[in-house]
């Protein structure tokens, strides 16, 4: 059986060997059908250039044409990689001119929308302010026409000087796509609802001011109010609501280290999470005015192109109805006492002060020095917002002395179509401390008496040391507190404000150079 099997595979491999060596034989002795090279190849033909030889009678040789296929494939699919890598390096290069076409383009419609867009229009004659009539010779600026591509430089050059005008001699006015969005620092009031509906009504669009209101606490009543405005507003919650290990001492401040963790955590998703370049920050005890939009719209590009600047607020400390001037609901100041209560804040200042955030306090932390860095607010004469809120972790402080007889604006001003550049620190500093300083030096007890002065101000009364700034602030009604050195609506000490009808300046003497920290 294994001799029979053995003969078998010999037989077999006999004739498999038999077999293809027919097959050679026949393939050698068979004529080619073509020749590549001659009438259609690709490339001439021959055995110079190929390599390949011919058998006897000029029949071709079968393993060379084979090879000389394979390496005519081979060659082929190295042209065509190169052109792969031609397209791909061609591909990047149109790939990195059009996202720097884009980003041209993206600043040239940033540019534009800054420009002044038609011929603006003096204010209004009703109701100007001392330093909107000093204002009268403003030029009129127009937005350049749009040029041709080969005029693009001039076009350029035009932007470029119409920017720097508008910057130092026009009408600011703010760009009408800017989305500014409010945040409402929520916790357990729910009169919340107050709030919300002041601003859902003074809204003037809900896609340039979107409010979004953040809550910390967990208190699900709050919570069920500030839900029921549905998509009218964004509710966000405060994720953390552990109480915060603080020293003994601390104990009955944990609010305000909460309420500092709160603000934190919200402005961090106002900023990096939702990736707005800026925000107004309302507190949920917080009324509005009707003009609150148009407020902080107009100045906003004022805070932005201001490098002295770094916030505006619509709280006017010394807002009382009897220290502010009635008749000028459009008189905005300057000031180096951070106000909050209703604020803007820009990206680019959080970005500075969120590395540092204070665990508590921090309001008070953000009128040290190292914050401010003789940095100013802007403020209006007459407050845009009023708080109700007497309850709170600050115990109602102030709030029935002071807070509570603050003055709402009801008179809605047009500041988007006024000339705010008086606010810029050159042209109001040129003004501000001549205006001070010129004015009639009195005693505060002239003031109080009021017989003995002539004619309607504005008058000064001067302080040179902390115990006398308090006795001459209490006895001419307004608050007296000093933070690191700096009053309640104070510009370079200087604390404006009317008594009686008339405008008073308390200021410190005319060499004043800083504010002492030691006066807090």
């Amino acid at each position: 059986m294994v001799r029979k099997k053995g003969s078998l595979i010999l037989c077999g491999g006999f004739l498999f060997v038999a077999w293809n060596a027919l097959l050679l034989l026949y393939l050698w002795g068979r004529s080619p059908s073509g020749r590549l090279g001659e009438g259609g190849g690709a490339e001439p033909g021959g055995k110079e250039e190929w390599g390949v030889g011919r058998g006897r009678g000029g029949q071709v040789n079968l393993a060379g044409e084979v090879i000389r296929l394979a390496e005519e494939v081979e060659v082929q699919l190295e042209t065509q990689k190169k052109l792969l890598k031609q397209i791909e390096v061609h591909r990047a290069v149109w790939a990195r001119q059009r996202d720097v076409g884009k980003r041209e383009a993206q600043k040239k419609k940033e540019i534009k929308e800054e420009l002044v867009k038609q011929e603006l229009k003096p204010p209004p004659p009703v109701k100007e302010s001392q330093e909107v009539r000093d204002q009268t010779d403003v030029k009129q600026t127009q937005k350049p026409a749009a040029t041709e591509a080969s005029h693009s430089n001039s076009e350029q050059q035009q932007a470029t000087a119409i920017k720097q005008e508008i910057k130092t001699n026009t009408f600011y006015t703010s760009s009408p796509e800017v989305v500014i969005p409010i945040l409402v620092i929520a916790c357990d009031r729910v009169t919340v609802k107050r709030s919300l509906d002041k601003l859902i009504q003074y809204r003037p669009s809900p896609k340039l001011f979107p409010i979004i209101v953040s809550q910390d606490c967990g208190h699900a009543e709050t919570a069920r109010v500030i839900g029921s405005y549905g998509e009218q507003v964004t509710l966000i919650s405060q994720p953390d609501l552990s109480d915060i290990r603080v020293r003994p001492e601390h104990r009955k401040f944990q609010g305000y280290y909460k309420i500092a963790r709160h603000y934190r955590w919200a402005l961090n998703q106002i900023f990096n999470t939702l990736s707005h370049s800026n925000v107004v920050i309302v507190e949920d005890d917080l009324e509005v005015a009707p003009d609150f939009f148009e407020y902080f719209r107009a100045l906003y590009p004022i805070l932005r192109s201001d490098p002295s600047l770094w916030c505006v607020s619509a709280w006017n400390d010394n807002g009382r109805d009897a220290l502010v001037d009635p008749s000028k609901a459009e008189l905005l100041h300057r000031t180096d006492f951070f106000p909050g209560l209703g604020w803007m804040l820009l990206k680019d200042m959080w970005d500075e002060l969120e590395p540092k955030w204070p665990s508590a306090f921090w309001d008070d932390w953000m009128r040290q020095p190292e914050q401010r860095k003789d940095r100013s607010c802007i403020r209006p004469e007459i407050s845009r917002t009023i708080t109700f809120g007497r309850k709170g972790v600050s115990l109602g402080q102030f709030f029935d002395q002071y807070l509570r007889y603050i003055k709402l604006n009801t008179e809605f001003v047009p500041f988007t179509k006024l000339d705010l550049s008086y606010l810029l620190k050159d042209k109001y500093e040129v003004k501000f401390i001549p205006e001070v300083y010129s004015t009639h030096l009195v005693k505060i007890e002239d003031l109080q008496q009021g017989g003995s002065l002539k004619g309607p101000g504005p008058f000064r009364v001067q302080y040179s040391t902390r115990d006398t700034f308090k006795v001459f602030a209490r006895n001419l009604g307004v608050m007296d507190d000093l933070k690191s050195g700096v009053p309640r609506t104070g510009y370079r000490g200087v604390v404006s404000f009317l008594h009686r009808g008339r405008r008073v300046f308390l200021a410190p003497p005319e060499d004043w150079t800083h504010y002492d920290v030691s006066w807090s």
